[in-house]
């Protein structure tokens, strides 16, 4: 799941956050962010390749095909419904020590996932995993924007992506490693001295920040999505592994869906009452190029976060793979996005975002539909998953880095860090239901020929929403000269006073 931890906007989130003077220890405060925000990376990707292992060991607790997705779910849906809230809370209180508190969640959370004594235990350490996350990585970049400004921030940021790209990338590699060597609770258990340092040099090394007019809290609106995102899960999680449920969970199940589709309208309504003042600011959402934005965002990165959840369970189920060599098997996406980002980024300035944001969710589309020659039969790497893999890969390096261009455009300068912070919980909350949805693939049998009808069938899906995302793009995201002139235009108005927050990241 590397691609997909790296939120598309973090350049935009560093820039929106105030510089408040020179550090003292820039290096020990780039060092501590990274190591920080690096476990959220990792444990965003790691889990992957042990689903199959501890849906085994956990068996007798509850955990089988249909629930093991829950694993990745109860990380997402604090981290998609509360990283908006975990931005203003440092301003608010303190960037510094939002990350330490973030650091301190997430560590006590991963040592409660390696003493899980079963499913139940493992679900609510993943989730206070996630809530810590929420406030570690939007803090990591605050704290970069504000202890360095002009290229030095430019720089900081882009070593704090490419390291993270980095153990997203290795994360299932190592992790896969360890998982066949030492066992699944491992993987929870080397987060502890990487976190010790991290809170070490944070400690010593990071200068205190905050913003001098700080949105209060919106408290109603994180209560509400957190609530909405949690159980439209559950109820799309149980009903896309229907299949011998009984009479009376699927019911419970419509409920839980009903319910988490009021909240979240009442969320909606909630803030556009807030106006400037919510997390997120729906003025964002009247200008037709980040409407276009946004779709694409969440059908591209729930296409991607399908593939990478789904194939390595395919890989070690049904293929017989080992933990490390399905982890490996995904590195061609983080090499071909890590090399050719900066080539993308570069040619998005030269002939704008909108028209590689159309192209690239196509490319992604045609490698989706790659992923149809995998049959029942022993899986060869090389004939039958790296070609789908490359062309996924190019068309995500296309794609992928042109979206930070294409959100910083679609908003006036004054929006850019709420602007960026939406876009990234989109990105993440896409993950979220693309994973409820992958119920139906793993609740069959992963040794009968119809589970890879099952893969067929999300891979058909996993290409129409790459080719909706490109539909998207070309429909609602405006052309160069035209996102210019929006750019000189003030946003909408919101239904409330400014308060100072659109200039910074949510």
């Amino acid at each position: 799941m590397a691609p997909v931890t790296v939120g598309p906007c973090d350049r935009g989130l560093a820039a929106a956050a105030p510089h408040q003077g020179a550090t003292r220890h820039p290096t020990g405060t780039l060092a501590a962010t990274i190591l920080g925000s690096s476990l959220a990376f990792i444990d965003g990707s790691v889990v992957n390749v042990g689903l199959p292992a501890i849906e085994r060991d956990l068996a007798s607790s509850g955990a089988s095909g249909a629930s093991i997705g829950w694993l990745i779910n109860a990380y997402l849906v604090p981290l998609g419904a509360l990283v908006l809230l975990g931005g203003v809370a440092g301003d608010r209180y303190g960037r510094k020590r939002m990350f330490l508190a973030g650091l301190a969640v997430f560590t006590a959370a991963s040592l409660a996932c390696a003493l899980a004594p079963g499913f139940g235990w493992l679900l609510a350490a993943r989730a206070a995993q996630g809530a810590g996350a929420a406030l570690l990585v939007p803090a990591s970049l605050a704290l970069l924007g504000a202890a360095f400004e002009g290229e030095a921030r430019g720089r900081a940021v882009g070593t704090w992506a490419a390291a993270g790209a980095i153990t997203g990338a290795l994360g299932p590699l190592v992790g896969g490693w360890l998982i066949d060597s030492i066992g699944w609770r491992s993987i929870f258990l080397v987060n502890l001295p990487i976190a010790a340092v991290a809170a070490w040099l944070a400690g010593r090394k990071v200068d205190e920040s905050r913003a001098d007019d700080s949105a209060p809290l919106d408290g109603a609106g994180a209560l509400l999505a957190t609530a909405g995102l949690g159980l439209a899960t559950f109820g799309l999680t149980v009903l896309a592994a229907s299949g011998g449920t009984e009479a009376r969970s699927l019911d419970a199940a419509w409920a839980a869906l009903a319910a988490g589709v009021a909240a979240l309208i009442a969320f909606v309504v909630v803030e556009a009452r807030l106006g400037a003042r919510a997390m997120m600011p729906l003025a964002l959402f009247g200008t037709r190029s980040f409407v276009g934005i946004s779709v694409l965002t969440l059908c591209l990165y729930a296409a991607l976060s399908g593939m990478v959840v789904l194939l390595p369970y395919l890989l070690i189920r049904s293929a017989g793979w080992s933990a490390a060599g399905a982890g490996a098997a995904l590195l061609p996406l983080s090499v071909a996005m890590g090399l050719g980002s900066r080539a993308a980024g570069h040619l998005a300035e030269r002939v704008g975002a909108r028209l590689l944001l159309t192209v690239g969710p196509l490319i992604v589309a045609a490698g989706f539909a790659l992923f149809l020659r995998v049959d029942a039969g022993p899986v060869h790497y090389a004939v039958d998953l790296l070609p789908a893999l490359v062309v996924v890969a190019c068309g995500l390096t296309v794609s992928v880095a042109p979206l930070t261009t294409a959100v910083i455009g679609a908003v006036d300068s004054a929006h850019v860090g709420s602007a960026s912070g939406v876009n990234n919980a989109t990105a993440r909350i896409a993950g979220l239901l693309a994973t409820a949805l992958l119920g139906y693939v793993f609740a069959s049998d992963a040794s009968a020929p119809h589970f890879i009808g099952r893969f067929h069938g999300a891979a058909i899906v996993g290409a129409l929403l790459a080719l909706a995302a490109g539909i998207a793009a070309f429909a609602l995201v405006a052309p160069p000269d035209a996102a210019s002139r929006s750019r000189d235009r003030p946003a909408p108005a919101p239904t409330a006073a400014p308060s100072g927050r659109g200039r910074r990241r949510s």
